[in-house]
């Protein structure tokens, strides 16, 4: 790994990649898949985003990484995050969900989970991704980020959405919660510049 600057990194592997990534990609092969191929591309439907929204809830607190790492499991223990099923686990399910070493075992982010479920699925079909993705900011804000310091934590977007999310009564939806899934879901453009997918 050899440094370009502060916020950019030069990662050579076996393929002989060397392409320019942003600098939180790091050295890790499934992190810097996740850069290349999921992060900040534009991701739509009800199911996936209520996926998104349950992840980056679990997440909070920790690193994304490990969120990452365990992403399988947590597809296989709440049912591909369809919100049909979910919306009906009960307390076996949680004490299940509580016992399983291979995901994050906080019982309040596994109760907002089944919650959000629920609440997912009283909306008309879309309606969710209509939702979130109507707080995706209209135009590109200025020049593209050069370090990590200059990526907002929070914008007046993602305190929007958190807000319209609460108010529904979804919960671990957080405006910081919430522009870190703007990012991930491609609602945002946040991929510093010189970096071989910013735009």
């Amino acid at each position: 790994m050899s440094t370009v600057s502060p916020s950019l990194v030069v990662m050579t592997t076996p393929a002989s990649d060397d392409r320019v990534r942003c600098s939180w990609a790091g050295d890790d092969p499934e992190y810097r898949r996740y850069h290349d191929e999921e992060w900040g591309m534009p991701l739509h439907g009800d199911r996936a985003l209520f996926e998104k929204m349950s992840l980056e809830g679990f997440q909070a607190g920790l690193s994304w990484i490990t969120i990452l790492r365990k992403r399988p499991r947590f597809r296989e223990v709440f049912a591909g995050f369809d919100p049909e099923v979910v919306a009906e686990f009960g307390e076996d399910d949680i004490a299940r969900l509580m016992a399983d070493p291979g995901i994050i075992r906080n019982r309040a982010k596994i109760e907002a989970t089944i919650g959000n479920a629920a609440l997912v699925r009283e909306m008309a079909d879309g309606e969710l991704d209509a939702l979130m993705w109507s707080f995706a900011p209209a135009a590109i804000r200025g020049a593209r980020p050069r370090t990590m310091s200059e990526v907002p934590a929070v914008t007046a977007e993602s305190e929007a959405m958190s807000k319209a999310l609460r108010k529904r009564g979804f919960r671990f939806v957080g405006p910081t919660t919430m522009y870190a899934l703007m990012q991930s879901a491609g609602m945002v453009d946040d991929h510093l510049e010189g970096c071989w997918r910013a735009a």
